[in-house]
Order: structure tokens, then sequence, then C-alpha cells
């Protein structure tokens, strides 16, 4: 099998860690998304990873039957001779047809196919949904495991109103980018990459109760790090919840509740 040109086929949103027992099954794999839904991270940072990703055109491919899709995608368009795909693969019209479906119809053509079952994780299969779900309510280190790397996101750094910087907390103000899954609100021990370094911070992600925003922003105080880094995209990574959000009635409340949540960090 080692010099069969082989296909990854999968949702692989976020490539959490089941995904990536299916891409790592064979030489020189090309991963083949189906659905380019990326709720939990972004293309850019997928493409960026995996240089050998190939996204499909998901309206062309929906409504296809098992014999358009396998000889007019896989072997014609990808030239696959082995197949990798996880357990609950399903395509075609109304995902009709399954993994099984696959291997029977392309072992017909002398194509190799091999079906990974589901990864673990406290008992229960490792899915996009139950991540997303973790993200959503504040469980970002379980959510972590599962993943096999930190939630991460990047976007352009915005100017901010300085309130930060009065107390001695400049912060990188940042918004989520589209179509990600939106993190719990709230305070979060964080990492900020700026120029390939990776530096502790803490992130808040909300709308500010005491100076309210209309749209979520991420305001990121850097750790040891002082410079400009407005309009550059710089990537955050979570680490772990600390808080929720709160209302402050003063600077010096907000100024002693972020000296905490560094300490609790150092």
């Amino acid at each position: 099998m080692k010099n069969r040109k082989a296909v990854a086929l999968g949702d692989f949103d976020g490539m959490h860690l089941a995904h990536k027992t299916v891409v790592t099954g064979g030489e020189r794999v090309m991963i083949y998304c189906v659905n380019n839904t990326f709720s939990l991270l972004q293309k850019s940072i997928f493409e960026r990873w995996y240089p050998n990703a190939v996204f499909a055109d998901f309206d062309k491919i929906k409504n296809m039957t098992a014999d358009e899709f396998i000889d007019g995608i896989l072997i014609d368009e990808l030239g696959a001779k082995m197949l990798l795909c996880g357990y609950n693969f399903r395509f075609g019209k109304g995902a009709k047809w399954s993994a099984i479906d696959l291997r029977k119809m392309l072992e017909e053509r002398d194509v190799w196919v091999r079906i990974l079952e589901h990864q673990d994780f406290e008992g229960a299969p490792i899915s996009s949904s139950r991540i997303r779900e973790c993200v959503k309510s504040g469980d970002i280190e379980k959510a972590n495991k599962m993943l096999g790397y930190c939630f991460t996101f990047e976007s352009e750094v915005e100017h901010g109103d300085t309130r930060g910087r009065e107390i001695g907390f400049p912060t990188v103000n940042q918004h989520l980018p589209d179509g990600l899954v939106q993190p719990k609100f709230g305070v979060y021990q964080s990492r900020i990459i700026v120029d390939g370094i990776k530096y502790n911070a803490f992130t808040n992600i909300g709308i500010r109760p005491s100076w309210r925003v209309d749209v979520p922003i991420c305001e990121t105080h850097i750790f040891d790090y002082d410079g400009d880094l407005y309009g550059r995209t710089l990537r955050v990574e979570l680490v772990r919840y600390l808080r929720e959000e709160k209302h402050f009635s003063s600077l010096d409340e907000l100024k002693e509740q972020l000296t905490n949540d560094k300490s609790s960090i150092i």
C-alpha cells in the first residue's frame, strides 16, 4: 500500500483527536474535507496546519449518487487508491450511503478502504458536537483534551478605549471570527503568539458589563510584552476558564480583580 495515493474523508471540523487517527492512517495522505463548516478551527489556520487539504464544493457533492461521488470525485478527481474514513462517515444525497457501503463499492474498483473506529474520552466518543458544547459551557480544558490542542482563533488587533492601559493592564482587542463557536463569556488563562513566540496572558471574552459593548469582544492582556500590535493578525489560545464577567463600580476595583486574575496564573 505504500505507493498508493491515500485520501482521508471527513468533515474534520476542528481536526480533533479522533480525526487525527483518520488522517494518519496512510502515508502522504490527502485530506478531503467534505463539509467546510469549521466552527472549531478557522479555515485560515486549518490550511496552514494541513497544506495537503482539499476542500469540497459541498453544494456540488451533497446530492450525488454513490457512483457519482466515488467515480467522479474519489477516483477521477482525487486519484484515490486507498481511502480512510471514520466509522460514522456518510455521503451522497440524504447521507444515504455509509462507510460500509463505501468500502464495498470501492473494493469492487480495487481501492482499499480502512474504516477507523471511534475514539473515546471519558466513556463517550469524541465528536465535534461534544467539543462545541464544552466550549460554549466554559469547559475549555475538556474541549482542549478532545481537540489535542488548545482552542484557538486569530483575528486583527483593533483599537480599544485604552482603559486597561490606564490601570497598567494594556490589552489586545480582537473580535471573534465569523462562524467560530462562541466560547462562554468570561476570563480565560490564555496564550498569544507574537512573531512566533508564545506569551502567557489572560483573555476576557464578552460584552464587558461595566463598559458594555454591543458585539462580543476579546481583550487579552499579554504578560511581559510591550509593543504596538494594532492592525496585526494574532493567534490566541484559550487554556483554562477562570471566572465569569463581572460588573465593576470603579477602575480601582477592576485593577484589583485583574491583579488577582494574573496572580492565579503566574
